[in-house]
């Protein structure tokens, strides 16, 4: 809550953000996860905690920002909506970006609540005339054109094919039913593949004809749907189980839904007592609410939420590219402006000193890199600082926060590949021989480190060991030197060569983000971006 506190003080002093808006952060109540579903639940409580009954004629927009951030770990300290963009001077956020998509939205609003999640892009292109309204009571959701394999990841829509023809940039319809990451069998069976007839901005990729599903991604509650959804919140004592505001609240929706999915707890992570009760529950209250959708056949949805996605979209896709117009370099200082052949890296907010070098495909953002760093393909970078001669191996995840440790403010910096499973665990500290550090076994990471498995190793309360809570990563004094152990600890893993930790405190990334120092990240950021500022003053002088 800080965090996001003092990035919002500070955004709306530089006037970076819209002014005459009220903008609150809201955090869930102490207690088991509630899910975004429980949180939507929660903010409707603040809400008319703060205003009274005035909250009803508010038009709302509520941007999903919690949860750790275990697929993209550079955004888990201070918050997945405060994830840097390839473009804009000072660089553009996920949260300016999100308002920009946003901004006509208002206009064309009743009072009511318009849902999104703070790591997804929906880009779309409407003909001059038509406009995306939201005025109808109950939902209304905003639908994409999507092949089958994405769907399986995401919610899709059975739209009732008496009002809808798949033509035209914008169409309104109702939905017969939704469904909530199905399988492919399971959308032919329920009829929700259907045959595109258009393509987003001549992109080549989604051929017309081709089969497609109309997926999700943001939503809109009307106010006295809300207000119903309040009443229920209250009704409960507390919310002991994760509530998923589009599985739960829009597979309530549509003549054609079932209850058969109250039961289903098969994608929970376990199952939780109170789910099924709580499900059923809002599936009897939404019974009968109208689930409309406004239909984008010219539009994409482009997620940012796991570090494959993101190197992809910020140094790879060149459709993305274009349409937003991300730059291989924004903000920053680099002496080499060369792209690098196969897809240049993208430098987001950092200072490259001359002699450094990145490779295709990386993403460089809030760090410095010294002369004599060589830094490989498809890395992430975050937060860090290297100063001496160094290799960075391809597909090294790299990401160093402040934290304090008894008064003190010391350094941690994580070291990953960019394909291991941060939100794998075990049950069993035997079983943590199939935990992967870099497409090797943790436990013959920890032998070369001179760690020993025990249940000292992991934090949090030992039922479930992962490499999320494993304390393998030394606290030290500086940042640089931090970034230097980090990477002499894979340097050990990927020459099978000891490189011992003893007498080091090791911190899991549980505890990283626990003990974190927001304020000395946040300064760390902000010398490098007044440092290009000075720097790009004396080149203007120097002209």
């Amino acid at each position: 809550e800080r965090a996001f506190r003092r990035q919002m003080a500070a955004k709306l002093r530089a006037g970076e953000l819209p002014l005459g808006v009220r903008y609150h952060v809201f955090v869930d109540p102490p207690g088991p996860k509630i899910g975004n579903g429980g949180s939507t639940l929660h903010v409707l409580q603040c809400l008319e905690n703060i205003y009274g009954d005035k909250w009803t004629s508010f038009i709302v927009l509520l941007i999903h920002s919690g949860g750790y951030s275990q697929r993209l770990p550079n955004a888990s300290a201070l918050g997945k909506i405060f994830t840097a963009l390839p473009f804009g001077d000072p660089v553009y956020q996920m949260l300016e970006l999100k308002l920009a998509m946003y901004i006509d939205f208002p206009s064309h609003m009743k009072p009511g609540i318009l849902i999104t999640c703070s790591d997804d892009i929906e880009l779309y292109s409407t003909g001059l005339t038509e406009t995306i309204t939201f005025d109808k009571p109950g939902f209304t959701a905003l639908a994409h054109p999507s092949d089958l394999t994405v769907g399986t990841t995401h919610g899709v829509f059975v739209l009732d094919p008496s009002s809808f023809s798949g033509e035209g940039g914008l169409e309104y319809t109702s939905c017969h039913r939704f469904l909530h990451k199905p399988d492919i069998e399971t959308m032919r069976q329920c009829g929700a593949v259907c045959v595109r007839r258009s393509s987003f901005a001549d992109c080549g990729d989604s051929e017309v004809g081709s089969e497609c599903v109309y997926t999700d991604s943001i939503f809109y509650i009307d106010h006295s749907t809300a207000k119903q959804l309040l009443t229920f919140y209250k009704q409960i004592d507390t919310l002991c189980c994760e509530i998923d505001a589009y599985g739960d609240f829009l597979q309530a929706l549509g003549h054609g839904t079932t209850p058969d999915y109250t039961k289903n707890t098969s994608k929970m992570t376990k199952e939780e007592s109170q789910l099924v009760e709580v499900r059923q529950k809002l599936c009897s209250l939404l019974k009968g609410t109208s689930l409309n959708v406004v239909v984008l056949n010219n539009s994409k949805f482009y997620h940012i939420g796991t570090t494959q996605e993101y190197l992809f979209h910020f140094t790879s896709d060149s459709n993305l590219k274009f349409e937003l117009n991300l730059l291989p370099e924004s903000f920053s200082i680099s002496s080499d402006k060369a792209e690098t052949l196969g897809g240049s890296p993208s430098i987001i907010q950092s200072i490259l000193e001359p002699g450094c070098s990145v490779g295709p495909g990386s993403v460089i953002e809030y760090s410095r890199i010294g002369p004599q760093v060589l830094v490989g393909e498809n890395c992430i970078i975050s937060g860090s600082y290297m100063d001496l001669k160094v290799d960075v191996p391809s597909d090294c995840f790299l990401s160093s926060l402040s934290v304090k440790i008894d008064d003190q403010v010391k350094y941690v910096s994580m070291v990953f590949s960019v394909e291991d499973d941060l939100k794998k665990n075990v049950k069993l500290l035997s079983d943590t021989n199939s935990l992967q550090f870099f497409g090797v076994s943790l436990q013959e990471c920890l032998e070369l480190w001179g760690v020993q498995v025990s249940d000292q190793l992991f934090s949090g309360d030992n039922s479930r060991f992962g490499l999320w809570t494993a304390r393998i990563f030394p606290v030290c004094s500086s940042l640089s030197e931090s970034v230097r152990m980090s990477l002499n600890m894979l340097n050990a893993v990927q020459h099978v060569s000891a490189f011992k930790l003893n007498g080091f405190k090791l911190l899991s990334v549980e505890e990283m983000l626990a003990y974190k120092d927001v304020e000395d990240m946040l300064k760390f950021r902000n010398q490098i971006r007044d440092e290009i500022c000075l720097q790009r003053q004396k080149d203007k002088s120097d002209l």
